[in-house]
């Protein structure tokens, strides 16, 4: 499944994405913004982001690099994990927190807006650097801007240092960790989850623990990946959004 360009307008100008539409259309769907990990929309969250439109789902990926100079995409997959590392945070560094968090609002009012997409029901998608932003987004958008319908956060990278934000947020949200996290450790996780759960009831939120997992361990490179975590955490989002945000997928 191929995406297309869509520009996303922003109180910036125009902000680029990527928006993948589920095949044979007949009636408005729900629409899910997803925001990209520290590498930026890579291979494989494009290919994320294909299999939420399988679902039955209109996904928009904002390319929140395009902001840097020069524009980015996403980084290359290095074999050196090291030296990718450092770089995909050295880029994140140099976009400033507020305008990701402006433009991830500002996406998911453009996929409510288009034509498709069923306008009561977008939720947003974040995995890593994405993961933070998609709980900070939430919690920051105004009335008039709404707020999206539920939250999925993978191993949100940013959230120990957002738990007044986290604690603001009031629609179904999914949160994923590994238990061998380094970059967020348990005691962090399980504040995060106490911020989480202060607004909301247990039904609301689930919070899903993946024994032995690393941080990242739904991305396919060799020295982030944990299979038996990474197919455990998709298949308790799609279950999550069945429930929270059904698609006709």
């Amino acid at each position: 499944m191929s995406a297309t360009t869509f520009q996303i307008p922003t109180d910036a100008g125009d902000l680029p994405g990527l928006l993948w539409l589920p095949e044979n259309l007949e009636e408005p769907v729900p629409g899910l913004v997803v925001l990209q990990e520290i590498f930026g929309l890579s291979d494989y969250l494009q290919q994320r982001c294909a299999d939420l439109a399988a679902l039955g789902y209109a996904v928009l990926a904002p390319q929140l690099f395009a902001r840097l100079e020069p524009p980015l995409v996403g980084v290359e997959d290095w074999e050196d994990a090291e030296s990718w590392l450092g770089e995909g945070m050295e880029l994140t560094a140099k976009l400033p927190w507020e305008r990701a968090e402006a433009d991830a609002i500002a996406a998911v009012g453009a996929l409510r807006a288009h034509g498709t997409v069923d306008s009561e029901r977008v939720g947003l998608m974040g995995f890593c650097y994405g993961g933070g932003l998609a709980v900070a987004a939430a919690a920051s958008a105004t009335q008039e801007q709404r707020p999206p319908s539920v939250v999925v956060s993978y191993y949100g990278s940013a959230l120990p240092t957002l738990l007044d934000q986290a604690a603001l947020v009031e629609v179904p949200s999914l949160h994923h960790f590994g238990t061998a996290d380094t970059f967020i450790p348990m005691d962090q996780v399980e504040q995060i989850r106490t911020a989480v759960t202060a607004s909301g009831t247990r039904e609301q939120i689930r919070f899903a623990l993946h024994e032995g997992a690393g941080h990242a361990f739904d991305n396919p490179h060799p020295a982030l990946h944990h299979a038996d975590a990474a197919e455990a955490a998709w298949h308790q989002t799609v279950g999550f959004l069945a429930e929270t945000l059904p698609s006709r997928g």
